[in-house]
């Protein structure tokens, strides 16, 4: 039986996740300020701001399922506030929650702060560096405490086509990294986030927390110096960890266990394909 699912904001990632979700015969609805102008992907937009309630009446009956994933206006503590917080409270008090089964949040390790002393899991306790792990943390809770099935899935850094910045940089020579001590990383390709988020949405009796990375954390300067030696740029120079996201090794092993397959285990594999080699 096809589902009818709303994604809540849908950027790039949203984009690929409804077309995986069109694939499998789902009926989908888009939610944006601006509805996306390409009609091939048969998808209902649905033109609406999470931060105005008013504009969310109207919202389609016997939804069964939703994935939450704004994006905010700003990088500042307000912005998030009001699109993870307000926006998600808005949209879920117009929804059926009769019909509903299932939200899926798109959340951030982010949450985890620094974390250098050996693996993370869903079990570490949080510890937020910084504002935007803070307040995603406060909407994971919120939304456990609703009377609707949830599952939080904690992404790490995504790459992937059209993220491709960290490359232009290493090309320029501006990159730096930490070097001594390393900086751990964690990455995880767009589509194979894409793939996770729909996993999740139909996965029967989920735990609350999945993290999303793939399966080969590494420390920065492994990451910066291999994609350096693909791309024939200089090996970047030593410089300071990047700020507000702490050291930290994520475990994907919850989410491996579910039955999840990942396309692209190790990041410079994933880089690798997308530079054609």
């Amino acid at each position: 039986m096809a589902e009818r699912v709303l994604l809540a904001g849908c950027g790039d990632l949203g984009l690929r996740v409804a077309r995986r979700l069109r694939d499998r015969g789902d009926l989908v609805w888009a939610l944006r300020r601006t509805p996306c102008a390409d009609e091939a992907l048969d998808i209902h937009w649905l033109r609406a701001d999470l931060h105005q309630p008013e504009t969310l009446r109207e919202m389609p009956p016997g939804l069964t399922r939703l994935v939450y994933l704004p994006t905010p206006d700003r990088r500042d503590e307000a912005a998030y506030r009001a699109i993870f917080l307000d926006g998600l409270r808005h949209l879920l008090s117009v929804l059926d929650r009769q019909a509903l089964r299932r939200v899926v949040f798109v959340s951030s390790s982010a949450v985890y702060g620094a974390q250098r002393e050996g693996w993370v899991d869903e079990d570490t306790p949080p510890v937020p560096k910084g504002f935007n792990g803070t307040v995603l943390l406060e909407a994971e809770r919120w939304l456990a405490a609703q009377p609707v099935s949830s599952v939080v899935l904690r992404l790490a850094g995504l790459y992937g086509p059209g993220r491709l910045q960290l490359l232009d940089r290493l090309r320029a020579g501006v990159a730096t990294v930490p070097r001594d001590p390393p900086h751990w990383a964690n990455r995880i390709h767009v589509d194979d986030a894409a793939a996770a988020i729909v996993h999740l949405l139909g996965l029967p009796d989920p735990q609350e927390v999945y993290i999303g990375a793939d399966d080969t954390p590494l420390p920065l300067d492994v990451l910066y110096d291999d994609l350096a030696a693909r791309i024939g740029a200089p090996r970047p120079a030593a410089g300071p960890a990047p700020g507000g996201v702490g050291s930290k090794r994520l475990s994907n092993a919850r989410l491996r266990q579910s039955g999840f397959n990942l396309r692209w285990p190790d990041a410079r594999e994933g880089y690798a394909a997308l530079l054609g080699g």
